[in-house]
C-alpha cells in the first residue's frame, strides 16, 4: 500500500494541511500585522486542503477495499 501513488499523494496532502495549520497557529500566536492581513486566508486555505485530503482518504479506502 505504501507504494501506491494515491496513498503517497494522500500523505502529502495531510502534511500540507498540517503545515498550513501550523502557519496559521503561528501567525495567531505572534499576532500583529501578519495575523490581521492573512489569518482568514490561511485558515480558508486549510479548509480547502483538508477537503482535498479527506477526499483522498476516502478514495484510498474505497480502492483498497475493491
Amino acid at each position: 500500500m505504501a507504494k501506491d501513488p494515491l496513498f503517497i499523494i494522500m500523505i502529502i496532502a495531510m502534511f500540507v494541511v498540517v503545515g498550513i495549520l501550523l502557519v496559521g497557529i503561528g501567525g495567531f500566536a505572534k499576532g500583529g500585522d501578519f495575523n490581521r492581513k492573512h489569518a482568514n486566508r490561511i485558515m480558508r486555505y486549510r479548509i480547502y486542503a483538508q477537503f482535498v485530503a479527506v477526499l483522498l482518504i476516502l478514495a484510498v479506502v474505497y480502492f483498497a477495499r475493491g
